[in-house]
């Protein structure tokens, strides 16, 4: 009697990631590049969204009185 099951031919989801990516080393190293790439974009864009909001009327360009010459009465 054996005791190790057998896999069926499908496969799962790590076993279809590891026969796209990870075969090659120069695909996964692109991979890799690309996913940092985008994952610093990303935090990026987030992070520079949550700082306009906490800063709402701050902002130089939200103060409309910067740069004017007073009014002389």
């Amino acid at each position: 009697m054996e005791t190790t099951a057998r896999r069926s031919g499908g496969g799962g989801v790590l076993e279809g990631f590891y026969r796209v990516i990870m075969r090659r080393n120069s695909v996964y190293v692109t991979f890799v590049i690309a996913g940092a790439l985008l994952g610093e974009r990303a935090v990026d864009y987030g992070v520079h969204k949550i700082w306009e909001k906490n800063n709402v009327g701050k902002r130089y360009e939200d103060i409309s009185v910067l740069g004017q010459r007073p009014v002389d009465e």
